[in-house]
């Protein structure tokens, strides 16, 4: 039986908007974040089977408003947070413009074992989250199932897929650097997947259609 899964980023962070974050899991949602988790309750045009998110603030309170639309639905956790590379304690007070150099001597480094500062995870250990996603959606039953999570980690998700690659070496670990660059994925944006019985995989292209403010139509 095959699977229709929406894989939804976010609303805009306080670290989306560049403002001073005090750890990778408390960026919180600004305004605009919440209205973007309004809008994408209304974008379902039926209740899910299920809600999984990731225990990172924001995207836990971007599921918020789906929750109580289709309340009473089962709501689960899973290890589906952010890529956080760097070493927590490098976002106590920074912001993203701040973290800029540090992000990019990471990458520069191309070490998928490298755990920045003893305590940043390691593009392997993404990788390892990503095997356990598909693992996790495989043995579930439910058939409809809204998964509230971050940028970097599901474009992980969708770059093993289209790539096919499953190690994590240097090589892997640049084509996804470069992937997820050319990829955007706006905050509030759903990614619509479906997985077949056979493990086979088709989605459809980001959806913002459902935030106005994507479209201006609504004033800042």
């Amino acid at each position: 039986m095959s699977k229709e899964v929406w894989l939804i980023r976010h609303g805009e962070s306080i670290s989306n908007a560049n403002l001073p974050t005090l750890h990778p899991a408390k960026s919180e949602l600004t305004d605009k974040g919440h209205r973007e988790s309004e809008y994408l309750a209304e974008a379902f045009t039926r209740k899910p089977d299920l809600i999984v998110v990731s225990p990172y603030i924001r995207a836990r309170q971007t599921a918020v408003p789906t929750i109580s639309r289709f309340n009473p639905i089962p709501v689960v956790e899973w290890p589906v947070y952010e890529f956080s590379y760097l070493h927590p304690e490098k976002y106590n007070g920074t912001t993203g413009e701040q973290r800029w150099p540090e992000a990019m001597a990471y990458w520069q480094r191309m070490d998928p074992l490298e755990k920045e500062g003893g305590e940043g995870e390691s593009f392997a250990e993404l990788l390892a989250r990503v095997h356990a996603l598909d693992e996790q959606l495989a043995n579930t039953p439910e058939s409809f199932i809204a998964l509230f999570s971050h940028g970097l980690f599901l474009r992980a998700y969708l770059w093993m897929h289209l790539s096919g690659f499953r190690e994590a070496n240097r090589h892997t670990m640049e084509r996804y650097l470069n992937f997820s660059r050319g990829m955007p994925m706006p905050n509030g944006s759903i990614l619509k997947v479906r997985l077949e019985a056979d493990g086979r995989l088709s989605f459809s292209p980001f959806d913002t259609d459902h935030i106005p403010e994507k479209l201006g139509l609504v004033d800042e």
